[in-house]
């Protein structure tokens, strides 16, 4: 089972994943791209209206090959990230207009993103709900920024729940699914798509 949680910052998608992770230890973790490239890795990436092309492109396509590497639902998976979430981020800078980053290189980057979901079977997007707030942790990493993290989550929601870009049109899509409340009922809630997708695959 392939699975990606996907959202804004400081929601508790790490959180989520490393749940899943110590409930279901035969499941691989695969890291959020920017730890691997930028906190442990050897470039500096930046946030914000600082992001560059550089920046969100080798997160993106250090993203998707690590997605494709899966080949299978017969691979227990579970990414801290999903492709889509460069768009997300590479949107919210271009609105800003201070980098290289525009509306143009949002739009090249759809059609990779597009196909890349065709290797995940599930797709838990974790959304900013006032039901239940997510205090942002000054941890030296993520930004502490509350405007950024809820206008980044307002692309969020328009890419899932209003289709923006398309990218979760065709037959392949994943099963999106959407992780609210505790964190025992996030984990519920996953497992529910798990059993679903599942018993469709069963069917089918």
């Amino acid at each position: 089972m392939r699975i990606a949680i996907t959202g804004s910052h400081s929601l508790g998608k790490s959180t989520v994943v490393n749940d899943w992770v110590a409930r279901c230890p035969g499941f691989t973790r695969e890291e959020e791209p920017y730890r691997a490239l930028g906190l442990h890795g050897p470039y500096t990436i930046l946030f914000r209206d600082a992001s560059t092309r550089l920046h969100n492109g080798i997160q993106l396509y250090y993203s998707i090959s690590r997605v494709h590497r899966y080949a299978t639902p017969a691979h227990d998976v579970i990414f801290d990230r999903a492709p889509v979430d460069y768009l997300a981020y590479s949107q919210y800078t271009a609105d800003t207009g201070r980098t290289d980053i525009n509306d143009a290189f949002v739009a090249s980057m759809v059609p990779a993103v597009r196909e890349s979901l065709d290797h995940l079977d599930i797709l838990a997007f974790v959304p900013k709900s006032d039901a239940w707030p997510v205090e942002m942790q000054a941890d030296g990493i993520r930004p502490v920024d509350h405007g950024y993290r809820d206008a980044v989550d307002a692309i969020f929601k328009q890419i899932y729940r209003e289709g923006r870009y398309g990218v979760m049109q065709g037959p392949r899509r994943p099963r999106l699914i959407e992780l609210v409340g505790s964190r025992e009922r996030r984990l519920e809630q996953l497992q529910q798509a798990i059993d679903e997708v599942k018993a469709d695959s069963s069917r089918g």
